[in-house]
């Protein structure tokens, strides 16, 4: 690859950065706090294609205007140059800054085990308030580490999509970040109680409801997996950011 086809796909790179940092683009891939450097890696890309494409300008070029690119396949003197094919590689990044892909989603959460795995030092008292609205994690470790005695009988709102195991079980789920989309795992709650009668994967719920002892074990890690007796169900617009940092601070 000539260093007109490097400086090209370094912009595109740049730019398609800069894009999702500079939209809710970004939350598909890291965590809200890395913004900044998603946006100083686009800056140093676009950076580097402008130097690379200066740089190759300024090198002696052939009489024919042009320039002479080294190749392992060199003989006498004949310069091999790259198909034109090469360029399809820009195609990936075209498609990368003027498609968003989806967040992940049911697919993903029911192929890996909940992320609650360690029992925390313990829960603040919950504010006043009713019903309350939590995160998703945060009722989960309360029902499982606490045994829900900080929850008592109160009504809670909680919103995640919805998944279905292979016994058509249904679940509300928010996918939890370390870094980025690529360390996410679910947490999940069951849902018992009064759901709405057609259940569609990676519709967005919020739910309201209480707690309830009834525990199952994810057959993917074996992590505990509590569940909340609904006495609402609506559907809701998904969320701006679709990860859920709370478990991470």
């Amino acid at each position: 690859m000539n260093r007109q086809a490097q400086a090209v796909i370094l912009f595109l790179v740049g730019v398609a950065v800069l894009r999702a940092g500079f939209t809710d683009l970004y939350l598909r891939y890291v965590k809200a706090g890395l913004q900044p450097l998603l946006l100083l890696a686009g800056v140093v890309l676009i950076a580097a294609a402008a130097a690379t494409l200066w740089y190759g300008r300024r090198r002696p070029r052939t009489a024919g205007g042009d320039e002479p690119e080294p190749h392992e396949g060199h003989e006498g003197g004949h310069v091999h140059r790259e198909p034109r094919v090469s360029w399809l590689l820009v195609l990936p990044l075209v498609a990368l800054i003027l498609v968003a892909p989806p967040a992940l989603g049911s697919y993903s959460a029911m192929r890996a085990g909940t992320a609650l795995q360690e029992a925390p030092w313990g829960y603040p008292k919950l504010p006043a308030g009713d019903p309350l609205r939590l995160e998703l994690a945060d009722y989960a470790g309360r029902a499982v580490y606490d045994h829900g005695r900080s929850l008592g009988d109160r009504h809670v709102k909680l919103t995640g999509f919805l998944a279905l195991d292979e016994h058509g079980t249904a679940y509300l789920v928010r996918m939890t970040l370390n870094c980025c989309a690529a360390d996410a795992q679910p947490v999940k709650v069951g849902l018992s109680g009064e759901l709405p009668p057609v259940l569609r994967p990676d519709t967005w719920l919020e739910v309201t409801g209480t707690y309830t002892g009834k525990q199952v074990k994810d057959p993917v890690n074996d992590g505990v997996i509590p569940f909340l007796k609904a006495t609402e169900a609506r559907p809701v617009k998904a969320p701006r950011d679709p990860y859920d940092e709370s478990l991470n601070g």
